[in-house]
Protein backbone atom coordinates (compact mmCIF):
# COMPACT_ATOMS: atom_id res chain seq x y z
CA UNK A 1 0.00 0.00 0.00
CA UNK A 2 1.26 3.44 -0.91
CA UNK A 3 -0.09 6.41 0.99
CA UNK A 4 0.76 9.87 -0.30
CA UNK A 5 0.80 12.88 1.99
CA UNK A 6 -1.19 14.88 -0.56
CA UNK A 7 -3.96 12.26 -0.62
CA UNK A 8 -3.97 11.96 3.17
CA UNK A 9 -4.51 15.71 3.47
CA UNK A 10 -7.40 15.65 0.98
CA UNK A 11 -9.39 12.94 2.78
CA UNK A 12 -7.77 11.96 6.08
CA UNK A 13 -10.70 9.95 7.44
CA UNK A 14 -10.96 7.85 4.28
CA UNK A 15 -7.25 7.02 4.25
CA UNK A 16 -7.02 6.27 7.98
CA UNK A 17 -9.85 3.77 7.50
CA UNK A 18 -8.11 2.33 4.43
CA UNK A 19 -4.84 2.01 6.35
CA UNK A 20 -6.59 0.22 9.23
CA UNK A 21 -8.16 -2.22 6.76
CA UNK A 22 -4.80 -2.78 5.07
CA UNK A 23 -3.19 -3.59 8.43
CA UNK A 24 -5.98 -6.05 9.18
CA UNK A 25 -7.63 -3.98 11.90
CA UNK A 26 -10.64 -2.32 10.30
CA UNK A 27 -12.80 -0.02 12.42
CA UNK A 28 -16.09 -1.45 13.59
CA UNK A 29 -19.35 0.30 12.79
CA UNK A 30 -19.61 1.24 16.46
CA UNK A 31 -16.13 2.82 16.41
CA UNK A 32 -16.97 4.77 13.27
CA UNK A 33 -20.28 5.98 14.70
CA UNK A 34 -18.54 6.99 17.94
CA UNK A 35 -16.12 9.20 16.00
CA UNK A 36 -13.00 7.16 16.74
CA UNK A 37 -11.57 7.70 13.24
CA UNK A 38 -12.05 11.46 13.46
CA UNK A 39 -10.40 11.55 16.91
CA UNK A 40 -7.40 9.65 15.54
CA UNK A 41 -7.14 12.05 12.59
CA UNK A 42 -7.29 15.04 14.95
CA UNK A 43 -4.78 13.60 17.41
CA UNK A 44 -2.24 12.83 14.69
CA UNK A 45 -2.81 16.04 12.72
CA UNK A 46 0.25 18.04 11.80
CA UNK A 47 -1.01 20.95 13.90
CA UNK A 48 -1.47 18.82 17.01
CA UNK A 49 1.81 16.90 16.72
CA UNK A 50 3.87 19.99 15.94
CA UNK A 51 2.46 21.73 19.02
CA UNK A 52 3.17 18.92 21.51
CA UNK A 53 5.63 20.02 24.19
CA UNK A 54 8.01 17.14 23.46
CA UNK A 55 8.27 18.22 19.84
CA UNK A 56 9.05 21.80 20.82
CA UNK A 57 11.51 21.18 23.64
CA UNK A 58 13.21 17.81 23.10
CA UNK A 59 16.46 17.12 21.27
CA UNK A 60 17.83 14.17 19.32
CA UNK A 61 21.46 13.10 19.21
CA UNK A 62 22.40 12.50 15.58
CA UNK A 63 25.94 11.19 15.61
CA UNK A 64 28.14 14.07 16.73
CA UNK A 65 25.33 16.60 16.27
CA UNK A 66 22.21 17.48 18.19
CA UNK A 67 18.96 18.47 16.54
CA UNK A 68 16.00 20.04 18.24
CA UNK A 69 12.79 18.07 17.81
CA UNK A 70 11.12 21.21 16.43
CA UNK A 71 13.59 21.07 13.53
CA UNK A 72 11.76 17.98 12.26
CA UNK A 73 8.61 20.02 11.65
CA UNK A 74 8.29 22.64 8.95
CA UNK A 75 4.90 23.81 7.67
CA UNK A 76 3.18 20.56 6.72
CA UNK A 77 2.17 22.07 3.39
CA UNK A 78 2.11 20.21 0.11
CA UNK A 79 4.91 21.43 -2.15
CA UNK A 80 6.82 23.23 0.62
CA UNK A 81 9.85 21.15 -0.32
CA UNK A 82 10.41 23.61 -3.18
CA UNK A 83 11.37 26.23 -0.58
CA UNK A 84 14.21 24.00 0.65
CA UNK A 85 15.46 22.13 -2.42
CA UNK A 86 16.98 23.62 -5.51
CA UNK A 87 15.59 22.39 -8.85
CA UNK A 88 18.80 20.36 -9.28
CA UNK A 89 18.36 18.72 -5.87
CA UNK A 90 14.71 17.92 -6.62
CA UNK A 91 15.63 16.45 -10.01
CA UNK A 92 18.31 14.26 -8.43
CA UNK A 93 15.91 13.08 -5.75
CA UNK A 94 13.22 12.33 -8.36
CA UNK A 95 15.69 10.17 -10.31
CA UNK A 96 16.73 8.24 -7.19
CA UNK A 97 13.11 7.64 -6.16
CA UNK A 98 12.15 6.60 -9.68
CA UNK A 99 15.06 4.13 -9.80
CA UNK A 100 14.39 2.68 -6.34
CA UNK A 101 10.63 2.34 -6.80
CA UNK A 102 10.58 1.28 -10.44
CA UNK A 103 7.99 -1.43 -11.00
CA UNK A 104 6.28 -0.79 -7.65
CA UNK A 105 3.18 0.80 -9.15
CA UNK A 106 3.71 4.08 -7.31
CA UNK A 107 3.05 7.18 -9.34
CA UNK A 108 3.36 10.75 -8.20
CA UNK A 109 3.21 14.34 -9.36
CA UNK A 110 6.01 16.66 -8.30
CA UNK A 111 4.54 20.12 -8.62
Amino acid sequence: MFLKYEDLLKDSVFYVKKLAEFKGYPFSLEEEEAGVVERIVNFFSFENLSNLEVNNTGVQQLGAHQASNKDFFRKGKVGDWSNYLTPQMANRLDKIVEQKLKGSGLTFNCS
